[in-house]
């Protein structure tokens, strides 16, 4: 299926390359233009839609560790520490 949407795509942006603008010719950019952000975005859907996911890993907590939060005033520091 992502073919066939490939293929649209390249073809709506030669149709759009081709096309000359000017004041008659602007709505029909602009429809073209809209049918490509949504083939792109129906696109990125089948894409990360195939993927899977990846085997997470865990961590042995073992000992003691010291961390050091440098940084600007008002960033986020502490947000880290409550995840």
């Amino acid at each position: 299926m992502s073919e066939k949407v490939e293929d649209r795509i390249k073809e709506l942006e030669e149709r759009l390359a081709s096309t000359k603008v000017n004041k008659a010719t602007q709505k029909s950019i602009n429809f073209i233009k809209a049918q490509l952000a949504k083939l792109r975005e129906s696109l990125i859907q089948i894409v990360s839609s195939k993927k899977g996911g990846g085997g997470g890993f865990g961590i042995k907590k073992s000992g003691d560790a010291q961390v050091a939060f440098i940084g600007f005033p008002s960033v986020g520091k502490s947000s880290l520490l409550n995840l």
